[in-house]
């Protein structure tokens, strides 16, 4: 991959062009860390946060990462003409091999949020060889049966799209005291999100099957995720049944699960300094990031312990079903939380 590949891009792939942002050039054989966003956010809405958090700066610079933008929900996308089929969620991850080989990663570390997150896992599904690890924030692997259809469908005639949109992304609690950040996102999706093409990625979001996966010896034949799985959700969360139900159909000797207090809907806006310290501890157990090019991070980590404070102490919780002190089931037993 030329090192001027930097910046946006539209690739065709065989269901239709994806606006894909990339920061940063290849770094050795190391995979390529691929995001993808939730419904009513693109990739800046959903990440930005994210990835300028210092901390996270200090894990991408060995590091390409790759942005992807969901058909139409980039900021500034033109408008898909009436009658437009958008993709399914299933076309959705077949998109993501065109990427990965127009810009010549071996494989991925995938980061998806609520519906980037479905995609995410589908595409590792289909496509295991591809995906070396995914982090899935806020994921619901099942789909929605008819009555929540219909509320759904009831609740988009009776209000504006996005606030149809924000219960998907933040807690009730969040949504009653109108945060700052529930404003904000109110009035960032009204602006620079096209609500027609907004409108036809909810409702593929919404008209999506079960995830077909299940823990292996559970069913015959059963497909699980292959690769090390990271699985975060926050208190409260809309999300947080999903989630669970998640975690009970992966491995649990490669599968960890945080679920982090006082992070509201999207732990990745309001808890980045957590989020990427557990992301760090993530890369570790796979063998990339070795703790010698961790130095600022460590740093803040020890004075964190020092001042009397741990990632158990800001009641952040990672939980996982492995007592194995190797790869990513360590990561719990790393991070020093009990569950």
């Amino acid at each position: 991959m030329p090192e001027c590949w930097d910046g946006e891009h539209d690739v065709e792939t065989p269901y239709g062009m994806l606006h894909v942002v990339i920061r940063g050039a290849p770094k050795g054989n190391k995979p390529a860390i691929l995001t993808y966003h939730d419904v009513g956010l693109n990739h800046k809405l959903c990440f930005n946060a994210f990835f300028s958090n210092e901390d996270m700066q200090e894990i991408t610079k060995h590091f390409v990462v790759c942005h992807v933008d969901a058909p139409g929900q980039q900021t500034g996308a033109s408008q898909f003409p009436q009658g437009y089929q958008y993709p399914t969620m299933d076309q959705l991850a077949g998109m993501l091999p065109t990427v990965v080989e127009h810009f010549g990663f071996k494989s991925i570390v995938g980061i998806g949020v609520g519906a980037g997150a479905y995609i995410l896992a589908k595409f590792a599904l289909i496509f295991p060889d591809l995906v070396e690890g995914l982090v899935l924030l806020n994921i619901d692997p099942n789909g929605k049966g008819w009555i929540d259809w219909a509320a759904t469908k009831l609740s988009g005639l009776t209000s504006t799209l996005p606030d149809t949109v924000l219960p998907h992304l933040f807690s009730q609690e969040e949504l009653v005291s109108n945060t700052e950040l529930v404003q904000s996102y109110r009035q960032q999706i009204n602006n620079n999100i096209n609500h027609f093409n907004l409108q036809l990625f909810w409702n593929m979001y919404n008209s999506r099957r079960d995830l077909e996966m299940n823990r292996s010896g559970t069913v015959l034949n059963a497909k699980t995720l292959k690769c090390p799985v990271m699985l975060v959700v926050g208190d409260n969360a809309p999300a947080e049944e999903g989630v669970v139900e998640c975690n009970s159909k992966l491995d649990p000797t490669n599968t960890t699960f945080l679920k982090m207090a006082d992070s509201g809907g999207l732990p990745q806006l309001t808890q980045p300094g957590k989020l990427t310290e557990a992301f760090k501890y993530f890369l570790q157990g796979m063998g990339y990031m070795p703790s010698a090019s961790m130095t600022r991070l460590a740093r803040s980590r020890t004075a964190s312990l020092t001042s009397g404070g741990s990632v158990e102490g800001s009641r952040s919780r990672a939980c996982t079903h492995s007592d194995s002190t190797e790869g990513v089931g360590a990561v719990a037993h790393t991070m020093e939380v009990s569950c």
